[in-house]
């Protein structure tokens, strides 16, 4: 056998090692099926609605109140020549958000475990009873997933900010020290020492009330209405209610971490039609969630902070049901040029 088949031999045992979960571990692993037909039947086709050309919208649906109401628009070529063009404005799916005990486990990969991780950071919808006795930790990863662009369906750049084309990763809390602490992670974020003060969290009602109505309010950035607090951007939480609740705010403190760093856009407004500035701060309404796994929503959405009473705290079983993958949808707006 020559050296290049040895090479073939080695590569395909460790591919097998990697993506072949034995039986013990698919019990605590689960695959959410996420490239099957699941991708057509489990996801929410009509939340990309309203679609907006040039001003004018196409079917129904919520439009936040951050949207451009422009209807043509002027942007720059490579060479700086400006070119006219009509706006286009739509929610996208542009992220999987999955929520995991298991550390390095990846439903959204077909339950594989991926080859880093600690046993220390097993984590556990927790079991309070209706106090803070107990808290809950997910591990989470975050994934591009740019579905519009990978189906074809988007032509212009400007409509795909981020310039993902296909599923990739992009943020796992398994490799981010400030996951597992929360006073590393309030030392990275130190705005929270005055977030988190009485008035501070007195606002949050006002937040809750707003989500629950659709409406998320941009200026509480520090508010995930009736999911709790977004300080400190750690993965530690009171277990408080249901684990939608507890994975929903998991999912969006890691979001307004990657804002934070200066990793994530804002992609709605007459500042983002050009080229989506970078948002140091999370802007809620820019985002909804659908839950895709364990229980999809197939038929809805929710925004960030909208009460579970009123789209899921049923969505979750015990076992594989208790780790959640949801689809973030971003609004989108772009100037199509000609």
């Amino acid at each position: 056998m020559n050296r290049s088949s040895l090479y073939l031999l080695a590569g395909l045992a460790l591919l097998i090692s990697v993506t072949a979960p034995t039986e013990a571990e698919d019990a605590t692993c689960p695959d959410a099926e996420l490239l099957s037909e699941k991708l057509i039947t489990d996801v929410c086709w009509s939340c990309l609605f309203p679609v907006r050309i040039a001003g004018v919208p196409i079917g129904g649906g919520h439009i936040p109140a951050g949207a451009t109401d422009q209807v043509v628009c002027v942007c720059p070529d490579p060479l700086g020549v400006p070119k006219p063009g009509f706006t286009i404005g739509l929610w996208e799916p542009a992220r999987i958000i999955e929520m995991v005990r298991n550390p390095t486990c990846a439903p959204s990969l077909g339950g594989i475990r991926l080859p880093f991780g600690d046993v220390r950071l097993l984590g556990s919808g927790g079991h309070s009873e209706e106090d803070s006795s107990d808290t809950a930790f997910y591990n989470v990863h975050v994934y591009a997933f740019p579905l519009l662009v990978m189906l074809d369906l988007l032509y212009d750049d400007r409509c795909n900010p981020d310039g993902f084309s296909e599923l990739d990763i992009l943020h796992f809390s398994e490799l981010d020290p400030t996951w597992n602490n929360s006073e590393l992670a309030f030392f990275t974020h130190p705005e929270a020492a005055w977030l988190t003060s009485p008035p501070a969290l007195a606002a949050c009602l006002a937040d809750g009330v707003s989500a629950t109505a659709g409406t998320p309010l941009d200026e509480l950035f520090w508010c995930a209405g009736t999911w709790g607090l977004l300080y400190p951007f750690a993965g530690a939480q009171p277990t408080l209610g249901s684990r939608p609740r507890a994975t929903s705010l998991s999912a969006t403190r890691t979001m307004a971490a990657l804002h934070r760093r200066g990793f994530a856009r804002r992609t709605m407004g007459d500042g983002a039609l050009c080229k989506a500035p970078i948002a140091p701060f999370l802007p809620k309404s820019q985002y909804k969630f659908s839950m895709f796994y364990p229980l999809p929503e197939a038929n809805g959405s929710h925004v960030i902070g909208e009460s579970p009473f009123r789209w899921g705290s049923h969505r979750t079983y015990p076992g594989p049901g208790e780790d959640h993958l949801y689809i973030l949808w971003r609004w989108q707006d772009c100037c199509a040029t000609f």
